[in-house]
C-alpha cells in the first residue's frame, strides 16, 4: 500500500450491484473533484472469447469441468498484482479493455469477444479504481489484496446470484435456463475457492438478501427488485465507523452485530455516499501531504 498513490479494489460480480458502486463513485469522485484511474477485472482475462472457448474445450476434453473465468488460472493476476503495484510505488501503470459487444467495438475500434492494446494511464491522478472479480485475492502466488488501500466486497447471496445470472444471460445472451445452469456448476468450484476467500481480506462487504422467497431460483419468474431486498454491510474493523449517525441517516435501518450495520435495498447508494465520501477524502488528503 502506498499513502501517495492510493488504491480502491471493489470486488464481485456485475449482478451483484457492482455497477451501482461504480456509478457511486464516479459521483463521488466528479464531487469532489478526485482525479480517478480506472480498471476493469474484465481486462486481466487470459484469453479472448474465441481463445476461452478453445481453452473450455480442451479442458472438458482432459476431464475438467470446473474451469471458467472465476479460476485463478483464467486471468493473468500477476500482471493485476504487476500494476496495482506500478500504480502504488509510481501512480504509472498499464490497462485495456475487453470489448463486449457492438456498443464497445464500435468505442474502442475493436471486434465484439477481443482485447484492445495496453495504454498508459494518464499522468496526475489522485487515485486508481478497480473493479473486477478478483482485487482481493491472496494466495501463493500473488497478493492482490495487499496492494490496495481500501477493498470492498459487493455479494448477494447464492439464490439471488443464480437469478440475477439466469435472467441476465437469458435476456442478452438467447441461453436457455438449461445451459446457463451448466455454468453455474461449472463455475461453483472456483466460486468456493477462488472467489469466496476474497471476502475475507475486504474491508467492508455489502451482501445483498432478498425478502421474496427465492428457493428455487431456476423457476423464479423476476429478479428481486431493490424494494424487495436488505443490505447488511460488514466492517472488517470497525473502529472509527460513526454507526449512530448511519443508523439515524439511514431510514429504517439499524445494527445486526458490533461490525455490521443492515439497511433497506433502496437505501444503498445513500450508504455507499456516507460511508465512502470521508473515506476517500481521506486517502486523498494524505496522498496529497505524501
Amino acid at each position: 500500500m502506498s499513502k501517495k498513490h492510493p488504491i480502491i479494489s471493489v470486488t464481485g460480480s456485475s449482478g451483484a450491484g457492482t455497477t451501482t458502486i461504480k456509478s457511486t463513485f464516479d459521483q463521488i469522485f466528479r464531487r469532489e473533484g478526485i482525479k480517478a484511474v480506472s480498471i476493469e477485472g474484465d481486462a486481466f482475462h487470459r484469453y479472448d472469447r474465441a481463445a476461452m472457448k478453445a481453452e473450455l474445450d480442451t479442458r472438458k476434453a482432459a476431464g475438467d469441468m470446473t474451469f471458467s473465468h472465476f479460476s485463478y488460472d483464467a486471468n493473468i493476476l500477476d500482471k493485476l498484482e504487476d500494476v496495482f503495484r506500478e500504480y502504488g510505488e509510481t501512480g504509472g501503470g498499464k490497462t485495456r479493455h475487453y470489448v463486449h459487444d457492438t456498443v464497445e467495438a464500435e468505442r474502442y475500434g475493436a471486434e465484439p469477444g477481443t482485447f484492445t492494446d495496453w495504454e498508459a494511464f494518464e499522468s496526475g491522478s489522485d487515485l486508481l479504481f478497480y473493479e473486477g472479480l478478483h482485487g482481493a485475492v491472496k494466495n501463493d502466488e500473488v497478493d492482490i489484496a495487499g496492494k490496495a488501500d481500501l477493498k470492498i466486497g459487493v455479494v448477494p447471496v447464492i439464490n439471488l446470484e443464480w437469478i440475477q445470472k439466469i435472467h441476465r444471460d437469458k435476456a442478452s445472451r438467447g441461453y436457455t435456463t438449461e445451459a446457463v445452469t451448466d455454468v453455474i456448476l461449472r463455475r461453483m468450484h472456483a466460486y468456493v475457492h477462488c472467489i469466496c476467500p476474497q471476502f475475507t481480506q475486504t474491508d467492508i462487504n455489502f451482501q445483498r438478501v432478498p425478502v421474496v422467497d427465492t428457493s428455487n431460483p431456476f423457476i423464479a419468474r423476476w429478479i428481486p427488485t431493490a424494494d424487495e431486498s436488505l443490505v447488511v454491510i460488514r466492517f472488517r474493523d470497525p473502529r472509527g465507523i460513526d454507526f449512530p449517525y448511519l443508523t439515524t441517516m439511514i431510514h429504517d435501518s439499524w445494527m445486526s452485530r458490533a461490525n455490521s450495520i443492515v439497511i433497506p435495498g433502496g437505501k444503498l447508494d445513500l450508504a455507499m455516499q456516507l460511508i465512502f465520501t470521508p473515506m476517500v477524502k481521506r486517502l486523498v488528503h494524505e496522498s496529497k501531504r505524501a
